[in-house]
C-alpha cells in the first residue's frame, strides 16, 4: 500500500506545472512593458541556445506581468528582452488552469482559410482593431525543460500564437491592420503616433 501512494505522489509531482504563479496581479510586477513606438518592440528577438534556470525565471516573471496587466499572452521583446520566448494563459480566470510557456517557437504550416477578428495589445492599451490571419496553424517550440514539442492551434490560441510570434519579429499587430481610417483614431485618441506603425508589404 505505501508503495502505491509513494507511486501517486510521484505521478501527481510529474503533473505540477514547472512555472507555477498566482494569476492575481501584483501592485510592482517584476518586468516593464514597453509601449509602441519604443525600439525594443522593433527588435527581432535571438533564439534562446540553452534552457536553463534564468530562462524559467524570466517566464516566470513575464507570467506575473502579464497577470497583472491583465493580458493573454506577452512576448519578451514587449518586456525589453530580446529572446525568443512567450507565455500565453487563455484561462487567466481559472487559477488551476496552467499557462503556455513557447521557448523558440515556429509556425511549420499555416491553414488557407483565414479569420477576422478584433485584437489588442498590452504595449498599445485602448487600440482594438480587426486583423486577418490564419484560422488554424501547426507549431513547434520548447517547454520550460527544453524538449522539443509539437502543437496544432486553432482559434483564439491560434491567432494568439501568431500575435505573439510577430513580437518576436519586431512586427505589431498595428502594422497588419487595413482600415487606415480607424486606426489612425484609434492611435490618437490613445496618444500613439501613426508614424509609428510600419505597415507590411506584402
Amino acid at each position: 500500500m505505501a508503495g502505491s501512494f509513494a507511486q501517486l505522489a510521484k505521478n501527481a509531482e510529474k503533473k505540477k506545472p514547472l512555472i507555477a504563479v498566482s494569476k492575481e496581479a501584483v501592485k510592482n510586477p517584476p518586468l516593464k512593458i514597453y509601449m509602441l513606438g519604443q525600439e525594443t518592440l522593433r527588435t527581432p528577438a535571438n533564439r534562446i541556445v540553452k534552457v536553463d534556470d534564468s530562462i524559467r525565471k524570466l517566464a516566470k516573471d513575464m507570467l506575473i506581468t502579464m497577470y497583472s496587466a491583465k493580458g493573454i499572452g506577452l512576448a519578451a521583446p514587449q518586456v525589453g528582452v530580446q529572446k525568443r520566448i512567450l507565455v500565453i494563459d487563455l484561462n487567466f480566470e481559472e487559477p488551476e488552469s496552467p499557462p503556455n510557456v513557447f521557448i523558440n517557437p515556429e509556425i511549420i504550416s499555416s491553414s488557407a482559410s483565414v479569420d477576422t477578428y478584433e485584437e489588442g495589445c498590452l504595449s498599445i492599451p485602448g487600440v482594438y482593431l480587426n486583423v486577418v490571419r490564419p484560422s488554424s496553424i501547426k507549431l513547434s517550440y520548447r517547454d520550460e525543460m527544453g524538449r522539443p514539442k509539437k502543437m496544432n492551434a486553432e482559434g483564439l490560441m491560434a491567432r494568439c500564437i501568431q500575435h505573439e510570434i510577430d513580437h518576436l519579429n519586431g512586427v505589431l499587430f498595428v502594422d497588419k491592420v487595413s482600415d487606415e481610417e480607424e486606426l489612425k483614431k484609434q492611435l490618437n485618441e490613445n496618444n500613439f503616433n501613426q508614424s509609428d506603425v510600419r505597415k507590411e508589404t506584402n
